[in-house]
This record gives C-alpha cells, structure tokens and sequence, in this order.
C-alpha cells in the first residue's frame, strides 16, 4: 500500500471514531493524518510524513483543549453548554459521599456528580445535565431552566 494511502485512510477511521466520541481531539489527529497524507504523495518521505502529522496534530489538540478550557463551569460560555437539559439515565453510584455517579448518556457511559438533589435517586431514574466539570457531568433531578 501506498504511504499516502495509508495515512489517507488512518484520517478517514480517526474522523469516523470521532463522530462517536465528540470530543474534537481525535478530528485534529485525523486531520494529521489528512496532513501526512498530503506530504507523502508530494514525495516526502516518512520522518517528514510523520513530523508533518504530528506538527499539525498536536497544534489542533492544543486548539481544542484551549477551546475546551475556556468552557468551564461558571463561566458565560459554560451558560451555552450544548448538552445542557439532556437526559442520561442513572446506572449506579461510585461516591455517594460525594453524589459521584455513573450515568448511561448517548450511548455510553459517563461520570457525574448531583447537585441540587434533595433526595438519592433510585437506579434507572433520568437526570438531567446542568453543565460540565471537566469530563464529570453535572446533572441534577429535574431539567435546568433557561437562563
């Protein structure tokens, strides 16, 4: 197989991973692969294949995690959350000291932390996504209201 078309279809698998994980950081290391590609089939050979990907790789991570840093709780852009008023379903407690809990959430598996539950909600009980704590969700009883 080609190099260009190995690197080719690494990008095409990372992006479709990332249709499902929707976090971005695995489209930037796509699109160095869709960058290595390219310099491969302008004839550059493989420790420039590679340094190109992952030079653009690790400056799209780093754009995403800048954007993904400027959106913590609290802030006004956390107020525009996109998952906010979500339901995810309650698959079990980790902490209840804590209201750490394991919720099933498109289609996975996610942590989170209650607020603003009076009472410890039964197994299977929807809750409903306030906002985000880094890769914890915050989920409360019943949907957050528009702000």
């Amino acid at each position: 197989m080609e190099p260009w078309l190995a690197w080719l279809v690494l990008g095409f698998v990372l992006v479709i991973v990332e249709l499902v994980s929707g976090t971005f950081y695995l489209l930037m290391l796509g699109v160095g692969a869709f960058a290595a590609a390219l310099t491969a089939h302008l004839g550059g050979n493989v420790l420039v294949q590679a340094l190109v990907g992952g030079i653009v790789a690790v400056a799209g991570a780093f754009a995403v995690h800048h954007w993904h840093s400027r959106r913590r709780p609290g802030d006004a852009a956390n107020d525009n959350f996109l998952d906010r008023g979500q339901p995810a379903v309650l698959e079990g407690w980790i902490d209840e000291a804590t209201n750490l809990v394991r919720v099933k959430y498109r289609g996975t598996s996610w942590d989170a932390r209650i607020v603003g539950a009076p009472a410890r909600p039964a197994l299977g009980a929807v809750l409903y996504i306030e906002g985000q704590d880094g890769s914890t969700l915050l989920v409360g009883a019943a949907p957050p209201v528009a702000s």
